[in-house]
């Protein structure tokens, strides 16, 4: 078969770029044809035959910057500022760009991804009015990675503002968008708030949505918010994302030197670091070691500074990564809003350490399965409720090595068992 996967960034940037690149390599490496759309960039590392892509557009940044430019650049970048509010909600070049790839490629499924504000649902009806002109239809596959179809900031939380912690909320669900605009839910701004209440309404009143085959769901939570919709309920599936590494490192867990808890991931309010922050203070006797970037940061490594038991060893990938999550008693996943399905709470797991995650979200599904618990959950943002199970894990080293060993024994898909899923889907 020939898949066309379409999703805004085509190089390195988060959960979903890893997701779809996984899974094009490996419905490659099963005889089938895999091309590309999305968004034309610098660092893009896969594409189509006919280089179609739209032209590059960051709808979080800064659209009227000319400093340094020609005149004529200038009067465009001012131009494109004035249109920006009708190209992310509804974009007739990605229609455009978009046929041009299905006519050469011809695909039997479009998988579409994270495409909203940048690529636009738009593209749904090219690919339906493709269908009409030549008199056969493929399939349209959608996976939902977060939550925009029903949260026009996709996160079912409205950010803190000046440093303060901040909100789940559910007012925008059932379509009441307008919420989104009341409490600037897009980056504390006022008119990108706008431009996600009219995308969320647009689309909902034209139930564009409704024109796809099925719906993969990475987690039940999600499945669970998207079933709300009786246009969305019967399209559902829920299918856990993969991991794409085999286990432990021979090195990682034989030496047992170091004893220490995890955190690695991005610093962030959101992400339940200053809560976890908070319990190192009142913990002296537990290591605490934390590897990741973010807005954070500076209270991470002013917190390693003035205490004995924190640890800050910066931003870390591959091996690296890897060896200092198997290494360590267990990893603390502390998230204060609905996760998805984090890579970050599978991997941990499948690479033999426990996880302590947040009783929230997608993460209780992941950490406690039907058939094994493979760490423990905290009422998330209940800083004393997460230091008596931190107490538990680092203390009872006969309750911990049973989890350990139930995470050696994970029954995660491997990204050729999710691809073989994946396809039978269709």
């Amino acid at each position: 078969m020939r898949f066309l996967i379409v999703n805004k960034f085509l190089y390195p940037n988060g959960g979903s770029e890893t997701y779809i690149f996984g899974l094009g390599r490996q419905l490659k490496s099963m005889g089938h044809e895999v091309q590309y759309f999305g968004m034309e960039h610098p660092d893009r590392c896969v594409g189509n035959a006919v280089d179609a892509y739209t032209s590059n557009m960051d709808f979080h940044g800064d659209q009227s910057a000319s400093a340094g430019k020609t005149e004529t650049a200038a009067i465009i970048g001012k131009l494109n500022k004035l249109t920006l509010p009708i190209r992310v909600i509804y974009s007739r070049e990605a229609r455009h760009k978009i046929r041009q790839v299905l006519e050469d490629f011809e695909p039997d499924v479009v998988h579409l991804n994270n495409i909203n504000f940048q690529i636009t649902p738009s593209v749904i009806y090219e690919i339906r009015k493709w269908d009409k002109d030549r008199g056969k239809s493929c399939k349209i596959v959608f996976t939902a990675h977060d939550y925009q179809w029903i949260c026009p900031n996709h996160m079912l939380y409205i950010p803190g503002r000046d440093g303060n912690s901040g909100e789940i909320c559910d007012r925008c669900e059932g379509g009441r968008f307008v919420e989104c605009t009341r409490h600037n839910c897009i980056h504390g701004s006022k008119a990108r708030s706008i431009i996600g209440t009219v995308e969320g309404y647009y689309y909902k009143m034209r139930k564009t949505y409704g024109l796809t085959d099925k719906i993969i769901c990475p987690s039940a939570f999600l499945h669970d918010k998207l079933a709300n919709d009786p246009l969305l309920r019967d399209k559902l599936i829920t299918l856990h994302n993969f991991l794409e590494f085999d286990g432990l490192s021979d090195t990682s867990h034989s030496s047992g030197e170091s004893k220490y808890v995890l955190y690695f991931g991005r610093f962030a309010t959101e992400k339940g670091v200053r809560t976890l922050l908070d319990v190192t203070s009142r913990l002296r006797e537990v290591r605490f070691v934390f590897a990741g970037s973010g807005p954070l940061e500076s209270e991470v490594r002013e917190r390693a500074d003035t205490q004995d038991n924190v640890e800050f060893v910066g931003f870390k990938s591959g091996d690296e990564l890897r060896e200092l999550i198997a290494g360590a008693c267990f990893s603390i996943y502390p998230s204060e809003w609905y996760e998805n399905c984090p890579f970050s709470v599978m991997e941990s797991i499948s690479l033999g350490t426990p996880v302590l995650g947040a009783d929230i979200g997608g993460i209780p599904e992941l950490v406690v399965s039907e058939k094994a618990a493979y760490g423990m959950l905290f009422r998330p943002g209940d800083a004393d409720d997460l230091e008596d199970k931190i107490k538990k894990l680092w203390s009872d080293s006969d309750y911990t090595k049973g989890l350990k060993d139930n995470c050696r024994k994970n029954d995660f898909d491997t990204l050729e068992e999710y691809t073989k899923r994946f396809i039978e889907l269709i």
